[in-house]
Order: C-alpha cells, then structure tokens, then sequence
C-alpha cells in the first residue's frame, strides 16, 4: 500500500492537474507555446521565486549561461543528477554559468526540499504548479533547459532522448557555451 507522503503527492499532483486544466493551462494555446521553443530563437523569460524569499529572472541573467533544472524530492533520477549538476555549476560559476533549481514539490515538503537545496551550489525554489510559462506544463523531470549568453535557446529539455544531465552530456552541451 502507498505511504502518506505518496498518496499526499498524488493527491496534489490531480489537483494541481485539475486547477491546470480549469484554469485553462492544458489549452491548445499553452501546449503551442511549449511547443513552439526552438533552439536558437529566444528562451521565455521565467523568474524562480527562491526559498529563501529572493526572485530570480532568466532576463537578469542575460550575459550567462543559465540552466533551469526541473526536479522533485521524490524524482529517484534527480537524486542522481543534481549532486552532479551542483559540482558542475560550482566550477563553472566563474565562467557565467548560472543554475535555477524548480522544485515541483508542494509545499508542505518545504523541509525537504530545503534539506535537499542545502548541498547544492544554485539556488531553488517552489514552481507553485506544473506549469512553466514558456516552457508549458512540466510533465517529466528531470527536464533541463540551457540559455546561452545572448539570451537564446540552445538546448530544449522537450528533445532531449537523455533528459538527466551527465557529465558528458554537460561537456558536450554547456561546456562549449561557456568559451
């Protein structure tokens, strides 16, 4: 039988999905604006509200080399990927790069998220919903997104057959950004 905290996390997930869907959010419009990223053409803007009160914009950050990372406390494929993503951003972070951790988690996992976030080298945030604005509704994490300097998409998380970062997929995507 489920644990609490799994039928506490399903529970919010249906609501969080239906909230979504009445709110409009599933739209054809919204799942075209998803669908139209494009590496290359701009990234949508998206601001991290983090979980220690700060806001964070991707149109702040023009200049660097972001990634927005999408994970959960109880994404068993995060737990592997961002230890990785923390020590690559780290030794990267005196190059421009900049990391935006989006917990899909609810909010009264707040203790764990926070317990989680305390190892990493990037700052996190709640996302609130499944629904990313420009990047549409968040339907798989771990699901990465990488903005070069100029502000441009240069690597869409939707596309991506690996969709957790390792350490040769970040030498091959974000490593060259950052010369």
């Amino acid at each position: 039988m489920p644990s609490d905290r799994a039928w506490s996390r399903r529970a919010w997930l249906q609501t969080a999905g239906a909230a979504a869907l009445g709110a409009g959010l599933g739209s054809p419009a919204h799942e075209a604006h998803a669908a139209s990223l494009e590496v290359g053409r701009p990234a949508p803007a998206l601001v991290l509200r983090t979980i220690d009160g700060h806001s964070i914009s991707t149109e702040d950050l023009r200049g660097h080399v972001v990634i927005l990372t999408f994970w959960a406390t109880w994404c068993g494929p995060c737990h592997q990927e961002l230890p990785l993503l923390s020590d690559y951003a780290a030794k990267h972070a005196d190059r421009g790069l900049r990391v935006l951790g989006f917990s899909l988690d609810e909010p009264a996992s707040l203790p764990a998220v926070r317990e989680m976030a305390a190892a990493w080298s990037f700052p996190v945030g709640l996302l609130g919903s499944a629904y990313a604005g420009g990047y549409g509704r968040v339907w798989r994490i771990p699901v990465n997104f990488t903005i070069d300097r100029n502000g441009l998409l240069a690597d869409n998380g939707w596309d991506s057959r690996e969709p957790a970062w390792t350490t040769e997929r970040l030498e091959r995507i974000v490593t060259p950004l950052l010369r």
